[in-house]
């Protein structure tokens, strides 16, 4: 490439487009001047129309050339001349795949017509038939409506693709707005918005971009912005794990951009929030009709029935709401439990944790009860008050459990995604992924590319599974460095390795590489040939050594996991979790 990658280039993009080695590009986002008058440091945006549109046929045909075959295009225009680029980035070769409305508040206000509060996102592609859109991401997912409102059995257990457009204010209505629809609702960014980077005056948000990005790229593919502006573009690829370039004409915006995009680091969380409600302030505030405050005195529930409703306190009363110790919850506190009673469905705190479909009603209970926070903050606070016994004793009566005979087939997958969630987004145990819902879906995504054809709750109950079993095991002293089997069996390498021989036999493998750290995984499974199958490209491995462990059955396990364990403390794997070892992790389940 003759431009250099992950900075931005100061210059004209049509100029630095001629320079970029043709098809090297995965995909382009361009949010170029609307041509209304707004006023740059630099560009003149009062062009007249034939020479605006001609400028454009100009850097549209650059991005064109600069494209991979399966590359893809996002063109963001106003109204004024959406048509008009529209036809000319088809005229140019590229093919329309999605026509979206971004809907968003603090719009433009308007007095002689109506209101200006959308934009136009454009998404095209050079080749129809072959390109990246990464459906299955449960980060660029939604629950469905069958999910959240009819709590149908057929529902989807991933959710659904956004809509394609939004024509709610959801702030203003909250009983008529649900996770289902949160499609392309996103706050434009305001002046007094925390994201906001302060130097630019047209800046979209960051969670805006990142469902376009991890919807058309992959890591590491190259993603170009050839109107840098503010650097949202470019920050936010770089914190999914692309690799980035930019082109700017001015001078201090790509200074600017390039200060915000140093500070970004690879894994960290996006700015500002990816439920559109937690940022759009209610326009009016007090009592909706029909939602009353009840006392809990004579409800006539058992306590095994407790509700949000047979406990909020009587508004103006002065009375609080209390835990399980008699004293009483916080203001922040409050919301959060009264969520969790009206939300968990007669299912544990912990399985509202592990479980998303729950988890994801829990977070709308707490948009409804006003909760201040993120997500993130409500599962944390949910996870404290169990911790130390302050939530309202309720019985479980619902559980959803796993067998160790149908977790056997994928829970190397959860250890996996557990271990690479935890070192891309710097997290130092299970519960802080589970509680941040982005990580959580990372999480899940990860451990479906390696043992595809389960639920998220399968993944995620899994690697609770795996910590309990390493929590146990840990504590056992298994010193095998005074066996004579303690050295490992010969490395077999993957041609020469007989599946066939290892059917139903149960046993500890440890996959190896020829790399300076050579232990990549050691693994416990009831099935050495079913497993070996699955990871035999796991991280460069070559072959494993195989130790058979036999006698061992699904209800009589602990000679299967105590050797594992053992192995895993000595040779130090690089994709085990640290739960193995002697640091304890927080622990948020009992299972």
């Amino acid at each position: 490439m003759s431009l250099a990658p992950n900075r931005i280039h100061q210059g004209d993009c049509v100029e630095l487009l001629a320079k970029l080695d043709p098809g090297t590009v995965h995909l382009a986002f361009a949010d170029p001047p609307f041509n209304i008058g707004y006023e740059y440091d630099v560009y003149d945006d009062r062009k007249e129309c034939d020479h605006y549109l001609d400028w454009t046929r100009s850097w549209i045909a650059g991005v064109y050339r600069a494209l991979r075959p399966d590359g893809t295009f996002w063109l963001a225009i106003g109204d004024e001349y959406a048509a008009e680029l529209k036809l000319i980035a088809q005229d140019t070769g590229f093919r329309s795949r999605s026509w979206v409305i971004w809907y968003y508040t603090f719009g433009v206000n308007c007095t002689r017509k109506f209101n200006r509060s959308h934009a136009h996102l454009f998404h095209f592609v050079k080749n129809p038939k072959k390109f990246t859109f990464n459906f299955k991401d449960p980060a660029i997912r939604v629950p469905s409506a069958r999910q959240l409102v009819y709590a149908d059995s057929r529902a989807n257990p991933r959710g659904r693709l956004p809509d394609d457009t939004w024509i709610l204010r959801p702030h203003d209505v909250p009983d008529g707005f649900s996770q289902a629809q949160d499609s392309w609702y996103f706050p434009r960014v305001a002046g007094t918005f925390k994201e906001r980077a302060g130097f630019h005056g047209c800046q979209m948000p960051e969670q805006l971009l990142g469902r376009i990005v991890r919807a058309s790229s992959n890591e590491e593919d190259l993603v170009l912005d050839p109107f840098a502006g503010s650097g949202t573009t470019l920050t936010v690829a770089k914190k999914l794990g692309r690799k980035w370039i930019g082109f700017e004409l001015s001078k201090e915006y790509a200074r600017q951009a390039s200060v915000r995009i140093s500070r970004a680091m690879i894994g960290c969380q996006l700015e500002g929030p990816a439920n559109p409600l937690l940022s759009a302030p209610q326009t009016r505030n007090g009592k909706q009709r029909g939602v009353g405050h009840r006392s809990g005195s004579g409800s006539g529930l058992p306590p095994s029935e407790v509700s949000a409703a047979s406990i909020r306190p009587r508004a103006g009363a002065g009375t609080k709401l209390l835990g399980r110790d008699g004293r009483p919850y916080s203001d922040s506190e409050t919301p959060i439990v009264l969520a969790f009673l009206a939300s968990r469905d007669g299912f544990s705190s912990d399985q509202l944790l592990a479980d998303p479909e729950l988890n994801a009603a829990f977070v709308a209970a707490c948009l409804r009860e006003g909760a201040s926070g993120l997500p993130r903050d409500w599962n944390r606070t949910l996870l404290r008050l169990r911790k130390v016994s302050r939530l309202p004793k309720v019985e479980a009566r619902r559980r959803r459990s796993l067998t160790d005979e149908q977790i056997d087939p994928f829970s190397f997958a959860s250890e996996i995604a557990w271990k690479r969630v935890e070192e891309k987004r710097n997290l130092v145990s299970l519960d802080e992924i589970f509680c941040e819902p982005e990580a959580a879906k990372e999480f899940d995504h990860i451990a479906e590319r390696y043992a595809p054809g389960y639920s998220a709750f399968d993944y995620r109950w899994a690697a609770l599974w795996i910590r309990k079993r390493a929590k146990k095991f840990r504590l056992v002293d298994l010193d095998l460095s005074d066996r004579a089997d303690w050295s490992l069996p010969r490395l077999q390498r993957w041609p020469r390795l007989d599946l066939n021989s290892l059917v139903d036999r149960p046993g500890v493998y440890v996959a190896r590489s020829e790399s300076d750290d050579p232990y990549v995984y050691v693994g416990a499974t009831f099935n050495l040939k079913n497993r070996l199958e699955l990871t035999r490209d796991l991280e460069g491995a070559i072959g494993v050594s195989v130790v058979e462990v036999p006698g061992v059955t699904y209800r009589k396990s602990h000679g299967l996991h105590e050797r594992q364990s053992a192995y895993i403390r000595r040779l130090h794997p690089r994709l085990n979790s640290s739960c193995w070892h002697d640091r304890e992790e927080i622990s948020s389940s009992g299972i």
